[in-house]
């Protein structure tokens, strides 16, 4: 199952090197850089899961299996707060 922004659910804006998303629901801000902004960034439909973390294991030189728990606990934080369809 492919991994993708919730459309229509959050509104975001790029501020150097920082994604500030709001969620449109709650209201809640998020404030995503380093690893949280290029996992976001890669939500683009294109990947399911272990292609999402294989392409940022490439990104970061890191072992897959190293970055997946951070990767499952973003995903999951992203899916609670209503930011993430395809979980």
């Amino acid at each position: 199952m492919t991994l993708a922004k919730a459309a229509g659910q959050f509104t975001e804006t790029e501020i150097d090197d920082e994604v500030v998303v709001m969620s449109l629901t709650s209201g809640d801000f998020f404030s995503l850089t380093g690893t949280a902004r290029a996992i976001w960034l890669a939500l683009d439909g294109q990947h399911d899961r272990a292609g999402l973390i294989t392409a940022l294991a490439a990104e970061f030189e890191a072992e897959p299996d190293a970055i997946a728990p951070d990767v499952d606990d973003f995903l999951a934080q992203l899916s609670a707060a209503g930011l993430l369809s395809g979980a």
